[in-house]
């Protein structure tokens, strides 16, 4: 096949042309970049096949990006939260190699649960948020929703006969993050709905859980000591288990904040 080649183009319409041609070919990002990179290039005096290659990166990593905003947006994270905010000097139950040995998601990677367990104040909700941006980030598919409203969520779908396809959607996804699991009792069947998402995903998907309160304790949110028992040994087999202490420092922090303005 020959190709049709376009000589003696003025610099007006080579632009127009090339313009023209990636609307057509939807590269929105070589369009929008590329007066600024063939200048760069002239200047640098760069080959053809180098201009080349810098017009495709900057598409492929500006498409990558999107993805990443897209899965992160799909996530339905409350508020963002990233890594690099963490304070782990208020902190100091926490390890940060731990910590940023979890953001390489191996363990979402192996299907591995996580379970972090603290106080309100230490953090919890925080490193979920995180390592889930994180997870979404490196192409896995997250969800985050409180442990309330999912229990709700299943309840209600179960009601409408609904209940296997909202299981299955939440059995999809590559991690999913619980939140606030164990600030309220649930009664029996909100219990064995949200058992049945766990075992839907157990050794196939990764499931992330923040919970105020110790796995001794959850007796008072899972009522039946069997189901509570069962619960227990799907979100903590062969996965990893941090625990972010007793103290606030989110309160430390506000005490701070008003002694320095008294201070002041």
């Amino acid at each position: 096949m020959t190709v049709q080649r376009h000589r003696g183009l003025t610099e007006q319409a080579a632009t127009a042309a090339v313009d023209s041609a990636c609307r057509m070919l939807r590269l929105p990002t070589i369009r929008t970049q590329f007066p600024e990179l063939a200048d760069a290039a002239a200047r640098e005096q760069m080959s053809y096949l180098g201009f080349l290659a810098e017009l495709l990166m900057a598409e492929c990593d500006d498409r990558a990006r999107r993805r990443s905003e897209r899965r992160i947006k799909a996530a339905a994270f409350p508020r963002d939260k990233s890594l690099r905010a963490f304070d782990f000097d208020a902190n100091p139950n926490i390890d940060p190699a731990v910590i940023h040995t979890l953001a390489t998601c191996e363990w979402v990677k192996k299907s591995q649960p996580l379970c972090l367990i603290g106080d309100s104040g230490t953090g919890k909700s925080h490193l979920l948020i995180a390592l889930g941006t994180e997870a979404a980030m490196k192409g896995f598919r997250v969800r985050y929703v409180l442990a309330t409203k999912l229990v709700n969520e299943l309840v209600e779908a179960a009601d409408d006969k609904q209940l296997t396809k909202t299981i299955a959607r939440y059995g999809r996804v590559d991690l999913l993050c619980i939140d606030e699991l164990g600030y309220m009792e649930l009664d029996r069947r909100g219990a064995e709905l949200l058992f049945q998402v766990l075992t839907e995903r157990e050794e196939k998907n990764s499931v992330a859980i923040a919970s105020n309160d110790s796995f001794g304790g959850w007796t008072k949110t899972f009522t039946d000591p069997r189901l509570c028992a069962a619960i227990v040994d799907r979100l903590t087999f062969g996965g990893n288990i941090i625990e972010t202490g007793t103290d606030s420092y989110r309160l430390a922090q506000t005490r701070a904040r008003a002694e320095q303005h008294v201070a002041g």
